[in-house]
């Protein structure tokens, strides 16, 4: 298990760093700066998940396969940009797929580490989003998560399947890949059909759902 754990954190690790490093290229940082965000984007969520759980230090601390893979993305990216933004539906994929990864790891960690099923999904659910929230925070924006698309929610279902396949005894492995399709799934589709949560009414302010300013932006690279 600890083998796989390892697989799904770092692969889920390289997504998001090229989402990172793809927001920094945008705002025209320059190198140092997109290695930092490309850095947090990918290892954030897993840093506050593991001290959280007291997994200290951080695996992606302590680790030099973490850094190493953070910052491969972020050299590649910055290099070969238009490359990589040419192939922004394929990346859009993966991130999708990097953000099934990390929450059923994160909570299949907490799982482990004894944490009650609430705890575990939630942190599963961090693991998975916690990134891309330090990385808009960083950039002086707000989060991606708390206002567009199906993000946070795709992580929580992810995570809870493999916490309830934790009560009910059910293989891990299955559950995992269960749980990964289920976020993955819920990602894609809210990507290609514009899913979203509703957005609070206000005087003078299109209705929620109707493709008012705050809706329209453009659906980019995007990490947790």
């Amino acid at each position: 298990m600890q083998t796989l754990l390892l697989v799904l954190d770092l692969v889920g690790t390289f997504v998001f760093a090229i989402s990172g490093a793809m927001a920094g290229v945008k705002h025209r940082l320059d190198l140092f700066g997109v290695l930092v965000l490309s850095f947090v984007a990918g290892n954030a969520g897993g840093i506050a998940r593991d001290v959280l759980i007291g997994a200290v230090p951080p695996p992606a601390l302590s680790d030099w396969r973490y850094l190493a893979v953070s910052l491969l993305a972020g050299v590649v990216t910055f290099f070969c940009y238009g490359a990589v933004d040419r192939l922004r539906s394929p990346v859009l994929m993966f991130d999708a797929a990097g953000l099934a990864l990390f929450a059923v790891a994160g909570a299949q960690k907490a799982v482990a580490l004894g944490l009650g099923p609430v705890p575990a999904a939630l942190l599963g659910m961090l693991t998975g989003i916690g990134g891309g929230m330090a990385r808009d925070v960083l950039l002086a924006e707000i989060p991606t998560v708390l206002r567009a698309d199906l993000y946070a929610v795709a992580a929580l279902a992810g995570a809870a399947v493999v916490v309830i396949a934790d009560l009910l005894q059910l293989p891990f492995t299955a559950a995992m890949v269960v749980g990964a399709a289920l976020c993955f799934g819920i990602r894609i589709l809210a990507i290609r059909r514009g899913w979203r949560l509703p957005i609070a009414r206000q005087p003078g302010h299109a209705a929620a759902g109707t493709g008012g300013p705050d809706e329209q932006r453009d659906v980019s690279v995007k990490g947790p």
